[in-house]
């Protein structure tokens, strides 16, 4: 029987609109709305897509925008001072800087210059420590959208052996830290792991972040298997254009695992919604209320 289809597109838009109701309702009482900054440099299509999507999902949800634009040229001092200037800005409850950065920009300090409580990215050192102790904090982005993805289709994770597929600071760690966090086995897999192909096939949830397309094939997964497909990649087809694939090869893998997520549809929709979801949390706090959304 040919796999569940995990629709990430349908879950955000479920969410988004729980979140704008959320919303209207702490207007009332803090008196102003949440806020996100999203910092983007220089000119990269992709980058300056994704941050459209931010602002318009944001604007769904009844989220302020603060974002700002630099140049390539542009000085990295002046990145530093934008971002000291949002960390006293008290419309501001939730900063992010879009990666990547633009060649000879060195993303470490912007991201070490954010406010931890502003943090809604999860990459500054602190919350990734939080999230290694096991403590409250603001998580990565993604990975807490794959969690919420698997959490909200019922699918168990206490007890599966789960491999993660990249280890990057992005996905792949902060993911099998909250894995194992569900009580899960992990096993983090990575460009060097030796026959890769038997480490996935013993897998019951497989997660491929790794940007590269379709590396994941049929006889790499188990039958009756989770696959969760993180990657994004624009390659050119036999006609000239472009098209968008995972790390999976979809079309194969759906014919034997239990369920996938689809990309585009999948995970990606999953991690807007949560950005969306960190700086609610954010702007909680901020606002001295003890209710959380996450």
């Amino acid at each position: 029987m040919p796999a569940k289809i995990l629709d990430g597109k349908a879950l955000a838009a479920r969410l988004q609109a729980e979140m704008a109701t959320q919303v209207q309702a702490w207007v009332t009482q803090v008196g102003r709305p949440p806020g996100l900054a999203v910092l983007r440099v220089g000119e990269d299509p992709a980058s300056a897509a994704y941050v459209r999507g931010k602002e318009r999902a944001c604007e769904r949800v009844g989220i302020a925008s603060f974002g700002r634009h630099f140049s390539a040229q542009d000085s990295p001092a002046h990145l530093l001072d934008t971002i000291g200037q949002l960390n006293q800005d008290e419309r501001v409850d939730g900063i992010l800087v879009q990666l990547p950065l633009p060649p000879g920009w060195d993303p470490i300090p912007p991201l070490l210059a954010i406010d931890p409580g502003k943090d809604v990215d999860g990459l500054h050192p602190l919350n990734l420590g939080r999230l290694l102790r096991g403590e409250p904090g603001l998580r990565s982005c993604t990975p807490l959208g794959v969690m919420r993805l698997l959490q909200a289709e019922g699918i168990p994770i206490a007890g599966r052996k789960a491999v993660v597929v990249g280890r990057s600071i992005l996905v792949g760690k902060p993911l099998s830290l909250m894995l194992l966090a569900a009580d899960a086995t992990v096993t983090l897999a990575h460009s060097r792991t030796p026959d890769l192909a038997e480490v996935t096939r013993a897998a019951d949830i497989v997660v491929m972040a790794v940007g590269r397309p379709r590396l994941l094939r049929a006889d790499m997964v188990k039958p009756g298997a989770v696959v969760i497909d993180v990657g994004i990649n624009r390659i050119e087809t036999p006609a000239g254009s472009e098209q968008l694939v995972g790390d999976v090869d979809y079309e194969a893998v759906k014919e034997l695992a239990a369920a996938i997520t689809p990309v585009p549809g999948g995970v990606g929709p999953m991690t807007v919604t949560m950005l969306l979801a960190n700086t609610l949390e954010s702007y909680k706090l901020r606002s001295q209320l003890s209710e959380t959304w996450v």
